[in-house]
């Protein structure tokens, strides 16, 4: 159960940036699906390191994990939207906020 936490934590973490991505690109063009996509093969890699198996009941956590990282990204752009002027990564963003402030 303790792997299925530290997975569940480190799926929302993944993807926050993604989700920051997704908020700054036009809804179902390449790039949204691209936001989307790119961290499943990651999630899916940290199910076999950790051994948790393929169960349903992780489905629920990690899907969770999944979408609340997804959204906590796209508070976090039009937030910062409102600050600066602001790109597709969340990572750049953040030190020109820091930067010059």
């Amino acid at each position: 159960m303790i792997n299925l936490f530290v997975i569940s934590t480190i799926v929302l973490v993944l993807n926050i940036p993604f989700g920051y991505w997704r908020a700054n690109v036009k809804t179902f063009s390449l790039q949204w699906v691209l936001s989307i996509h790119i961290p499943v093969p990651f999630i899916i890699a940290l199910r076999i390191f950790f051994d948790i198996g393929f169960g349903w009941y992780t489905y629920l956590f990690l899907v969770l994990a999944f979408f609340i990282g997804q959204k906590l990204g796209s508070i976090i752009y039009k937030h910062l939207e409102k600050i600066v002027i602001v790109s597709s990564c969340l990572v750049i963003d953040l030190r020109k906020l820091i930067c010059e402030h």
